[in-house]
């Protein structure tokens, strides 16, 4: 195909091949069987998620809110499923400088009214002390709750970065599953629709035709500088924040941002 200056997708670097509609959908219905095949894997991996054993645990270890230290049945709000968060907190600094890779998890899911609706709560979790927590939710503007659990014993408390199910029977209380690392990635609808699109995340590590842009370091869209350019130091922070009132790019980490 011949480009001139005037042909807008000249610069562009890398393409898909140009074709018809006809090649175009024969090659749409191929990719089609095997993303149908992948679903029904996900489908299977979920039918075997379903079977796991389960682990009981004291459902009136204490988790502190913004009603103060309640028992972690409190989480369910009355429903017998409960799915939480639990997200990463650096102790003493400032709101840019939590944890990017959290945020992204957090910020996709503003509320759960759905779950809700299936009868399934949902909680974020996190290991800083509640008033540093209220702090940053309030500038956030999340309105999902928040816990402190920084003084409760895994599974309430443990490590951060992970999703977690549990079930209700009653008052006994079980953990039925967990991921951490890419296994987070079902709340992140922006990852899905990326892979959606021609370039991609933009990530050194995918699989790219010959031609395409190199890519960069894994989540390198998660900071940002204030002009909204990828950047990780003392000026960026976790994308979102940008959108907060108040959000300003002169305050000094207390770390450096870093993805996780």
């Amino acid at each position: 195909m011949t480009t001139t200056p005037s042909d807008p997708t000249a610069a562009l670097p890398g393409r898909p091949p140009v074709v018809d509609l006809a090649a175009w959908q024969a090659a749409r219905d191929e990719l089609l069987l095997r993303e149908k095949a992948h679903t029904r894997a996900g489908d299977a991996l979920a039918a075997a998620r379903r079977r796991l054993p389960m682990v009981e645990f004291d459902g009136t270890a204490e988790v502190v809110g913004p009603d103060g230290p309640v028992p972690f049945l409190d989480l369910f709000q009355g429903r017998d499923e409960l799915v939480v968060y639990k997200h990463m907190w650096y102790d003493g600094a400032p709101h840019q400088g939590q944890c990017e890779g959290c945020t992204t998890t957090a910020w996709h899911l503003k509320d759960a009214v759905y779950l809700n609706a299936r009868g399934v709560s949902f909680a974020v979790l996190t290991t800083g002390r509640w008033e540093e927590v209220a702090s940053y939710v309030e500038f956030m503007g999340y309105t999902q709750p928040w816990y402190s659990v920084r003084d409760a014993d895994a599974p309430v408390g443990g490590e951060m970065g992970h999703l977690t199910s549990f079930l209700r029977d009653g008052d006994r209380v079980f953990l039925t599953y967990s991921t951490t690392g890419r296994g987070n990635e079902p709340v992140n609808g922006s990852l899905a629709l990326l892979d959606m699109t021609p370039y991609g995340r933009g990530e050194a590590w995918e699989d790219k035709p010959e031609g395409w842009p190199e890519g960069h370091s894994a989540c390198w869209t998660w900071r940002s500088d204030a002009d909204g350019n990828a950047a990780w130091g003392p000026t960026s922070r976790p994308v979102p924040q940008w959108t907060r009132p108040g959000a300003t790019p002169v305050q000094t980490l207390g770390r450096q941002g870093h993805h996780h």
